[in-house]
């Protein structure tokens, strides 16, 4: 995924370089291209809260109105290439995994899962939040990128277990959006739910998102609202448990750009918590979400 990131980051200077050295001798036309690079991101992000916004409509979630949705959109423009285009490509290195837990702290290791796309080094704020607060982490690269997502319960399992042996107890799992999925489907075919403390999820879509429908990829397909594999899943996890959820605290928004309808991120008998007016990557750097998953984190202790 980094490289991948990389090279897309790399020729989307290039070709901004190439543009302004073509038509250098045409203000106009520099002026229009370096407005077309700069917004493209937002454009597209547009697009998406409009959708949102209209699917939302028939949804029990609060709805949310205009400004919120502006403010959603507004974060998320300003996020979204800090998370895709610097730290995920240049920075998923930063802040490698605690070997062993800091003296003297008792608390449970935290394990991070990223969601679609994405890499560790979506999670760079939590790792130094987590660091400065001396609590344990291990962090995960779900590939392959496009591949099925009961593919990535090795990794997982291999996460799961660096950080059970670090302090000798069942850790926390943090996820942003798909990661949610591939922990449950990796819980799912645990014999014991006690090998984690509690799953934490972002913007989770898991009863899928109506963007999901539009996905040509196996991962993408397996997150379309209603589809056998999250279907497949829910009987899994109905099958080894009457309260399969009781564990998880899943954050949603009203104003979610990638999962939609908004209440497809809650799971029943889960701890729901409605985070208004976050967009989909911004969510997961919310205060009140940070905040509050580290309070759970050191109530653990």
């Amino acid at each position: 995924m980094a490289l991948l990131q990389q090279a897309l980051v790399i020729a989307a200077m290039c070709g901004a370089v190439l543009w302004m050295w073509w038509f250098w001798p045409h203000p106009g036309w520099v002026i229009a291209g370096a407005v077309a690079f700069l917004s493209a991101h937002a454009v597209v992000l547009a697009i998406e809260c409009v959708v949102a916004a209209a699917i939302n409509r028939s949804d029990p979630a609060p709805t949310a109105g205009w400004r919120a949705w502006l403010g959603a959109w507004w974060s998320e423009t300003r996020v979204a290439p800090m998370v895709f285009a610097w730290r995920q490509p240049f920075c998923w290195r930063h802040l490698p995994d605690n070997e062993a837990p800091a003296a003297g702290m008792g608390s449970a290791a935290v394990v991070l899962v990223h969601g679609f796309v994405c890499n560790r080094g979506l999670w760079v704020p939590w790792m130094k939040a987590l660091r400065a607060q001396q609590l344990p982490y291990v962090s995960v690269n779900l590939e392959p990128v496009f591949g099925s997502i009961d593919a990535y319960g090795t990794l997982i399992e291999e996460a799961v277990s660096r950080a059970e042996r670090m302090t000798g107890r069942p850790p926390i799992v943090v996820c942003h959006s798909m990661g949610g999925l591939a922990v449950r489907a990796w819980l799912a075919r645990q014999s014991v739910r006690s090998r984690v403390e509690a799953v934490i999820t972002i913007g989770t879509p898991h009863r899928g998102t109506w963007l999901g429908r539009l996905s040509r990829v196996t991962n993408g397909r397996q997150m379309q609202p209603g589809c056998d594999w999250l279907a497949a899943l829910e009987k899994l996890e109905q099958a080894q448990s009457p309260c399969p959820y009781a564990h998880f605290v899943c954050w949603y928004s009203n104003t979610d750009n990638i999962v939609f309808p908004a209440s497809t991120a809650t799971l029943p008998g889960a701890d729901n918590r409605l985070v208004a007016g976050a967009a989909h990557v911004a969510m997961a750097f919310h205060p009140v979400v940070m905040t509050d998953t580290m309070a759970l984190v050191n109530a653990q202790a």
